[in-house]
Parts: structure tokens; sequence; C-alpha cells
């Protein structure tokens, strides 16, 4: 193990583990924890398709090259990622049954063996016939090898088939993508019982395979290489390059075969040999696979059995002013989400699209919602005739086609769409509005976030918003839209820090301050919030400023690379990490300056990716009021001692002991955004 940088894969398991331990912690509702199971399975699924995908691709290359460029050995890292994943599984496993086990004593059970009323029967017949057996293929295995095509992350049921004394092998889709993936069974006396659409393909087998005896009958899965491997190349079409690439996902490498681990040697030899699976692929697993569609599962038990509801909080400044642009024009205004509603980023968008003052709307997509209030103004924008310009990042993993839909539909209207720049990803969240004032001058107001301009995820994100019309600020962000529309290289920055300009720099200029601090006796801290730490020459700097005495404190939610508390190189880090019912999203900086605190917001982890490879935004705070609101709520997050763990130096969770009253960070910030609005 390297003393001076964990591996960043190893650590993201660490974070999925945690989420797992959410699953198994009792003092959190019961279908939350199956929440947890969900998104613990939705997770390690994607890490499978994107990064063991990767990882497995490295070993076709020269190992003395991989070697010495990455210092990794791409065999021995897969080894020890399965040997974590498997005893992960187990946990899984166990937990799983823990859950439902509880959730039956509340009365809602899953099927899986035992005996049927007749009215079941007939419910789960007609069911069958009239919806199920519309969407199942069929098909007998060909003797040829490579002659069937399973599609990436389906799942289907493999057979072990008899007739004439013969043996046949087969395999059927299950439609989870047609169908839900859970049924409700007829049952007298409140209870709630669920059967999975996998055992009602499995109880009407004989309608599936007429003539032939099932000897077994098992689940599988594949997952394939999802990585849409794009080449970073300054020419050519973009879009026909995502669009033909999305048609391909389907088709990569397999990076993961799942089965039964009740799967006889017969037929997982013959499946072996007839999809061309190398050993490497096999993974045992369940009787179920796909359980992110845990999701899915009804609650017919009501509130007892989930979290209490939050309703997001209005903002009471806000709703004073009859227009968005008018409370803007009086001062800077900060939203925090999910605690205040979102419907203050659509108003500001709305308000945009009808006032006639009004003549340009710019904006950055990264993951746009599927049914997007926030595009539908902008075509009512374009349509009352404002110049509306959207930056579309047609990169954006697994919402390419998403986001290819929107901008299509947007184009139509008349919006100008500019897509991805080849060899970058465009992963700032700012949008930027120009109003004619009276006097025929214009002024911008910019919007500036931590997360994406998505209705649908800031319902569960953790993220900030700040709205402006600071000069400074807005004249920066419209040379950033400048840069992406018309690749003009912008003047120097002075308020914003963005990467492929100064953000590194900045960066390192802000910490070298303290360091300078520390050496001349002075208070010297820092207080870093990321989703992911990986990149290494700003991992070194931080370890330079924890050996000059530089107090640092982090809230790294996911991938870590550097190791906090090792004697005589991170003696000062202290880390930490918040797993709760809404996902922390957001990056903030501080900086103690002596005393003249500087707090930055916005979109950049520091990742290689996100401080070389993309263009990415962070802000400055400036109000007061505004930077004690940040800081009381960065404050509940280094106090929490109930849903945060400590991270040594593996990158492991640890309890937090404290004896004091407990501290929940989110329920907290909840009733800080509430008190403060009221």
């Amino acid at each position: 193990m390297d003393q001076k940088y964990f591996n960043r894969d190893l650590s993201w398991l660490t974070f999925n583990l945690r989420v797992l331990n959410e699953a198994r912690d009792p003092s959190v509702p019961l279908m939350d924890r199956v929440k947890f199971l969900a998104i613990y399975s939705s997770n390690l699924d994607e890490f499978f398709r994107v990064r063991v995908a990767g990882i497995r691709s490295l070993e076709k290359i020269n190992k003395e090259k991989i070697n010495k460029k990455l210092n990794l050995d791409p065999s021995a890292l897969l080894k020890e990622l399965h040997t974590a994943v498997n005893e992960q599984l187990n946990l899984y496993g166990q937990t799983l049954g823990e859950v439902f086990g509880e959730l039956e004593k509340k009365g809602l059970s899953i099927y899986k063996e035992g005996n049927f009323t007749v009215d079941q029967k007939s419910s789960l017949l007609y069911y069958f016939k009239t919806k199920v057996l519309a969407y199942l293929k069929p098909r007998i295995w060909k003797v040829s090898k490579g002659a069937d095509f399973l599609n990436n992350r389906q799942l289907y049921l493999s057979f072990r088939l008899k007739k004439d004394g013969e043996t046949h092998f087969a395999y059927v889709n299950i439609p989870s993508d047609k169908l839900p993936r859970f049924f409700e069974l007829p049952v007298e006396g409140g209870n709630h019982q669920y059967i999975f659409l996998d055992d009602i393909i499995r109880l009407h087998l004989d309608l599936v395979f007429p003539g032939y005896e099932v000897e077994e009958c098992i689940s599988i899965k594949l997952n394939k290489d999802a990585d849409l491997h794009i080449d970073d190349e300054y020419s050519g079409d973009l879009v026909g390059k995502i669009e033909k690439q999305i048609t391909k996902r389907d088709l990569g490498d397999p990076s993961r075969f799942l089965y039964d681990n009740s799967t006889s040697e017969e037929l997982l030899s013959h499946m072996q040999e007839q999809f061309g699976l190398d050993e490497k692929d096999m993974v045992s697993g369940g009787r179920y696979h796909n359980l992110n569609d845990y999701f899915q599962l009804p609650n017919p038990l009501g509130k007892e059995v989930e979290y209490p509801k939050l309703p997001a909080i209005q903002h009471k400044e806000l709703d004073q002013h009859r227009s968005m642009l008018s409370a803007i024009d009086e001062k800077d205004q900060l939203l925090h989400f999910p605690y205040h509603s979102y419907d203050y980023v659509l108003q500001f968008f709305n308000e945009a699209a009808i006032d006639p003052d009004v003549t340009e709307i710019n904006v950055t997509f990264y993951r746009m919602a599927e049914k997007s209030v926030i595009g539908d103004a902008l075509i009512s924008a374009c349509k009352n005739g404002k110049k509306v310009k959207v930056f579309m990042e047609l990169k954006a993993r697994f919402d390419e086609a998403n986001n290819l839909m929107w901008a299509s539909k947007m184009q139509e209207a008349g919006v100008k769409i500019i897509y991805s720049i080849p060899g970058l990803k465009v992963h700032a969240k700012v949008a930027l509005i120009k109003k004619k004032l009276e006097d025929g001058s214009n002024k911008y107001y910019g919007f500036f976030g931590t997360g994406n301009l998505n209705e649908q995820t800031a319902k569960i994100y953790a993220d900030h918003g700040l709205f402006t019309c600071h000069d400074g600020m807005t004249n920066e962000l419209a040379q950033v839209f400048k840069f992406l529309y018309k690749r003009k290289e912008p003047t120097a920055f002075k308020h914003l820090l963005v990467s492929q300009f100064n953000i590194v720099d900045k960066f390192y200029e802000l910490i070298d301050r303290e360091i300078e601090n520390a050496k001349a006796g002075k208070e010297a801290k820092i207080i870093i919030k990321l989703n992911n730490l990986e990149e290494r020459g700003i991992i070194d700097k931080v370890y330079e400023a924890s050996q000059a005495g530089v107090k640092v404190e982090m809230i790294i939610r996911s991938i870590c690379c550097l190791r906090p508390g090792v004697p005589g190189l991170s003696d000062n880090i202290s880390m930490r990490r918040i797993v709760d019912r809404y996902l922390e999203h957001a990056r903030v900086f501080i900086f103690h300056n002596d005393g003249n605190e500087e707090i930055f917001m916005g979109s950049a982890d520091w990742m290689t990716r996100n401080l070389y490879h993309r263009v990415e935004v962070i802000f400055p705070i400036y109000e007061p009021a505004l930077k004690d609101e940040i800081k009381q709520i960065i404050n509940l997050q280094l106090t929490d001692n109930v849903k945060a763990t400590r991270l040594n130096e593996n990158i492991e969770d640890q309890s937090i002991e404290s004896s004091g009253a407990e501290v929940l960070a989110q329920f907290g910030t909840y009733e800080m955004v509430k008190a403060k609005e009221q």
C-alpha cells in the first residue's frame, strides 16, 4: 500500500460500504433501509460497468508501461477489489434478510416459496397472460459458440431443459424495463404480499416452454463496459459520435456476469462457452439481480416505516419581492437545497422568459431533468423573442440520451445549442441573464450552483445556489460563456476560479497563504468539503500545509486518496464522511486568512479530471450574512456525531464517540433554515 496515497477504487468501496451500513442501522426507518440497499446495489453496478471495466482494459496494455506511468498493477488491484466486494456482498445478503424479516413483522412480505390461494393463482395467471407474456422472448440456445447475445444490465432466466430424453439449454428475458419489478398479490387480513416479476415467470414456465421439462432455472445478468470512450479530438461531429456510442454501449466488453450461486456446473460451463466469457467475468450471486429495483417497492405501511417528511421551506425575503430580479438587485440571495424550495430557481428562469427587458439567457446543462421545467422556460423565452443560448454537455455519463433529447427539443424551438467541447467536459452549473435597463445599459444576473440545474435531483442532493448581480462575478461569467461558445480566451479572473485557467494556481495560492500564516505563528486553518479527492499535486500541497502546522478539516463523501492522521505526513489533517437521507453534493472551501475568512463554493472536486480536463466554476461568497450561513452548515457537519464517521489513514469509517448531545447535521440544517425563514 502506498504510504502517501490511498487507491481511489478501494476508497470508493469504503464509501459504498458506508451506504450499506445505513441499511444495517436499526435506527433508520425500514423503508429507508430498503432504499439504501437499492442505492448500494445501483452504485456497485455502475462501479463494475465503468471502473472495473476500465481497469480490466488496462490489463490488455503492456504491463511495464502501465506500472511505470500509473504505478498500478491492474491484475493485483482487480483481485483486491473483488475480495472487498465479495465480503460486502455477504454482508448485503445478511442485511437484506434482516430488513425484510422486520418488514414481514410489520405486514409487508415478498414471496419466494410457498402455497398460493385460489385467488392469488388466478390473479397471477391473468397478469402473466395479459401483461407479462407479451414481452417475453424465450430462446433455445443454438450449438454454435457465441451465437447468442445478452443486453447490458437486462435480467434473464437461464434454463436446463429436458425433452424426449435430450438436454436443451435456453434463456428468457425478464421484462423489468417494461413492467414493475414487484406485483402485489391479493391478501386478506390487512397484510401486503409482493412477488418479484422473475418469480411470476418461474411459476408459468409451462406456458413459456410448452412440451419441455424444466430441470434447472437460475437468474443471470451481464454488465458490460459502459464507458463511452469518446475520442478527445477537436474536430468532427461530436453529436453524431455520442449518438453512435450510445447505441454501442450494450455491445461493450463484459465486466461482470452475475449468476445464481446454485447454478449447476453443466449450465454454468455452457453459458460461459456460449457467451465467450472469461473466468474473470464470472461472479456468483443470489437468486435476484438488479436490486436497485427495490426503489420500486411500494410502501403500503405508511409513515411508520419512513423518515418524517421535511417539507421544502420558502425563502421569506424572496417571497416579499414581486420579482426575483428585484430581490437580487437588493443583495445576493443564497438557497440551500433540498431544504429550500427549488421553485425559486424555476421562478428565475420563468421570470426571465417573460420579462420584456430581458434580452438574453445563457445556461450550462450537465444533467437535465427528464421533465425539465427549466427547459420549457427556455423554449418559452425563445418564443418570446429572447436570445437563448445553451451549452449542452453530451458526455455526462448515462445522461447523454436525455441531454440529446432536450437539446433537439430546444433547438427546434429556436434555442441556440452549443455542444460539448471535444477533449473537455463542461461540469459548471451556471446561468446568466442579460437585462436592458432604462438608460440603455445592460445588467447581468447570475446563478452559480454546486449542483445540476435539475429539479428532480434537487430533492435528494444537498447543494447550494447563489443568485447575484455582482458586476465582477457576472462579467467574468460572461467571459466563461464566450469561451464556451466561441473558444475566446478570457482575460484574467479576479473573482471566479475557473478550471483550464486559474483554478489550480488559485487553490495553491490560498493554501500557501495559510502555510505562511502558520510559519509566522498566526492561526492557520482550512476547511474543505468535497465529493472526491484524488489529484496528487493538490494532495501534496495539503500535506505540506499539515506539516507547516495548518489545521485542515475535511469532509469527503466518496473517493479519497489522501491519508489523514499519518505521523509526520498528515498529523494536522482530520477527515470525516457524512451519509444520511440526502446525498451530500456541495463543494465548499473555507480559508481562515488570519481571521478575514474567504469562502468559495462550486462544482469542482479535487480530482485530475475536474481541475485539468473539465470546465468548472468555483465562486466566492462575499455577503457576510451568507458567509455565516455557510459556516453554520459546515459547523453542523463538523460536529455531527450521528451520521458522520471519522476516516482513518486506510479510509475506513470509524464511529465518532461523543458524551454530549446528538448532532444530526442534515436535520440541524433544516431547522436552521426553517428558523431563518420564520
